[in-house]
């Protein structure tokens, strides 16, 4: 089923929008702020940097309140805001479920292809036709 435009954002959108909480600003200092704050981990080009502003003035989550030249100011709305709460709620349910799975659950590859203990007889994935015998 497809989804609706900017329902869950990207992470470059969820990082645009956290700058603009703090205040008023042009697009190069949101993007100074963001490689700051993720310590250099997400980074944005002009490219990606300009599309998304165009697409969060265009859907109302962010206005231009100055231009200077090339130099445009922008500032979050209220749109914007509850968008970028939304996704911060998403993302920490997100991170409660991860955190709710205990760790001895986790199923690994290398925990399923372990070695039978002695009095166990385990068919090898050879045997029924999981892997290519050579």
């Amino acid at each position: 089923m497809p989804r609706k435009a900017l329902e869950e954002l990207t992470e470059s959108m969820f990082y645009l929008l956290m700058a603009f909480c703090k205040g008023p600003m042009c697009g190069i200092d949101a993007a100074l702020f963001i490689e700051q704050t993720t310590h250099g981990r997400v980074r944005l080009g002009p490219a990606t940097l300009y599309t998304i502003l165009g697409k969060f003035e265009k859907e109302g989550y962010l206005q231009e309140i100055a231009v200077d030249g090339r130099k445009r100011t922008y500032c979050i709305t209220r749109k914007g805001l509850a968008a970028y709460q939304a996704e911060l709620q998403r993302l920490t349910r997100c991170v409660a479920d991860a955190q709710a799975l205990p760790a001895a659950q986790v199923q690994t590859a290398d925990r399923l292809t372990a070695a039978p203990k002695p009095e166990e007889s385990a068919a090898q994935p050879e045997d029924i036709g999981l892997l290519p015998a050579y």
